[in-house]
């Protein structure tokens, strides 16, 4: 039985670390989006408007070139950020203060705002709708299947930190 309390504790401590992780990767993020707005802006910019793939007439009618309606997407991307790295740092406080099951509801919620934006924001939507993919200058998809990837890692962990009784409830 110590061990299991041992394991269970080990596991805490790696969702609280690798969750605080995500958390400051996706502050730093929405704080540089906010601060240094037009860089972002323009990646936004160019993949929405599709000014860069092989601008195929079979695809070119998915493209937004509003600079209006681009840029509410970046505003609306920079504020979906903001809120999964509160949510994140709650979560991560929640584990600090040993609230497991909170702290992995919360986190739960985090990581799957991270992965939303990331899997279907920019790897399906911006890789695939508006084929990111063909572009050189502006393409995303490696940056954006790492962070999926490394949150799935942190939820998985987050998950396997549940008591039995508390994730066969869940």
């Amino acid at each position: 039985m110590a061990t299991s309390t041992t394991s269970r504790g080990g596991l805490s401590l790696a969702a609280l670390l690798l969750t605080a992780t995500i958390a400051l990767y996706m502050a730093l993020v929405a704080f540089g989006n906010i601060t240094d707005f037009g860089t972002n802006q323009q990646f936004v910019r160019h993949v929405l408007a599709m000014d860069t793939t092989f601008k195929d007439e079979d695809l070119m009618w998915r493209a937004i070139t509003n600079q209006g309606l681009q840029d509410a997407a970046y505003v609306a991307i920079i504020a979906w950020e903001t809120v999964a790295a509160l949510v994140l740092i709650y979560g991560s406080w929640l584990w600090a203060r040993r609230d497991a099951a909170r702290a992995r509801r919360m986190s739960t919620y985090g990581l799957l705002m991270v992965m939303l934006l990331f899997g279907a924001g920019f790897i399906a939507i911006g890789g695939e709708w508006f084929s990111m993919w063909q572009s050189k200058s502006w393409n995303g998809l490696d940056a954006a299947t790492r962070i999926f990837l490394f949150s799935g890692v942190v939820l998985i962990v987050n998950q396997l930190s549940a008591p039995r009784s508390e994730s066969s409830a869940t």
